[in-house]
């Protein structure tokens, strides 16, 4: 008897189904008198990421980066993007599929957020903000690292 099913993908399947800009915000708190002080900023950038299953085998990765510059004590901006996707993954195990929605998928986003700071903070009258590349490879492994450290750790403490 003949099954009525869809053939089987053999393989890890990955596919990009849209890149979209989730939220933006854009605050100049002091402005116009910034515009007086000598420009020496201290520049802070915060890059987290999250990930959600929509369905099976599609997810949503969003990729916040929010930029606070200061002159001395005093903010000169402030620009946050969610620069967000939504990929097809399927026939990875755990362990890749984490690398995937945590490293790989934030690093295909990180240009789009990055060309979105930049706009932004070019709008706002202030000097060109270029971030400089990541490697999420390198930070998802830091994380792992750390979680693995933490459970370990949680693992010799005595029950009282």
């Amino acid at each position: 008897m003949a099954e009525n099913t869809p053939p089987q993908q053999n393989g890890p399947q990955f596919a990009l189904q849209r890149i979209y800009t989730k939220d933006i915000s854009f605050e100049t708190p002091n402005s116009p008198a910034i515009f007086t002080e000598k420009w020496e900023p201290g520049v802070n950038v915060d890059i987290n990421s999250a990930n959600a299953q929509l369905q099976e085998g599609v997810y949503e990765v969003v990729l916040t980066v929010t930029v606070t510059t200061k002159v001395g004590e005093k903010t000169a901006y402030l620009a946050e993007v969610q620069q967000a996707g939504i990929f097809l993954l399927s026939g990875l195990g755990e362990q890749e599929m984490g690398g995937m929605l945590n490293a790989y998928c934030p690093n295909m986003l990180f240009p789009f957020a990055r060309e979105v700071i930049a706009d932004l903070v070019s709008k706002g009258s202030f000097p060109q903000l270029l971030l400089a590349p990541i490697n999420f490879d390198a930070l998802y492994a830091q994380h792992m690292q750390q979680q693995q450290a933490a459970a370990a750790e949680s693992k010799e403490q005595p029950v009282h």
